[in-house]
């Protein structure tokens, strides 16, 4: 038995580079469902950089899967980061602002640094990520009054930054084929 087909189709995502070979995004990481990735190719919409072993099958047409793809035409990205809840985590690397621990999104909340009722406003310059036990320290107060303040101000990040900050945070699965496009940008340790 092949040993490419054993590995199952849900685990044989493409990447997706857009077409200066860099992923369109870092986290979440750009890839495609095998399915998806199969259609992109055959709408012609996409180059084949890199393929899986395993192998799809129809009557008439037998194909390697792909595992890079990128994509023909440059899709310019925004230049501002979308204000989410998880943009502000990642801007955080998933550390509370105020006690310095690290946590899954899951037990994370953000917090207005000035609350609402004091004025704050609900954007990039007054919210941080804080975890639940801070957060209901802190409360409705201001940092001074309760002695909490965030290890760094908050501030609306690049998305560059964000780009950077997402390559801390790979995805449970990485083909081997996608290292060459993933940290070939990243700067080098000197000796």
């Amino acid at each position: 038995m092949d040993s490419s087909a054993a590995v199952p189709l849900e685990r044989c995502n493409a990447l997706v580079l857009n077409a200066d070979y860099r992923p369109l995004s870092y986290y979440p990481l750009s890839v495609w469902s095998w399915q998806n990735a199969v259609k992109a190719i055959f709408r012609g919409n996409v180059n084949v950089v890199s393929e899986y072993e395993r192998t799809v099958r129809s009557p008439e047409i037998e194909m390697k899967l792909p595992s890079v793809l990128a994509l023909k035409e440059y899709v310019y990205t925004s230049r501002t980061p979308a204000f989410t809840r998880f943009n502000v985590f990642l801007r955080d690397g998933w550390t509370c602002q105020y006690c310095g621990e690290r946590h899954k999104t899951h037990e994370l909340t953000f917090d207005h640094v000035i609350p609402r009722s004091k004025g704050g406003r609900t954007n990039w310059g007054n919210i941080v990520a804080a975890c639940r036990c801070c957060n209901i320290k802190k409360g409705n107060n201001m940092s001074r009054d309760v002695g909490m303040f965030p290890l760094s101000d908050p501030r609306q990040p690049t998305v560059y930054e964000l780009q950077d900050s997402g390559r801390s945070f790979p995805p449970n699965f990485l083909h081997e084929s996608w290292n060459d496009f993933l940290y070939w940008d990243t700067e080098l340790a000197e000796d």
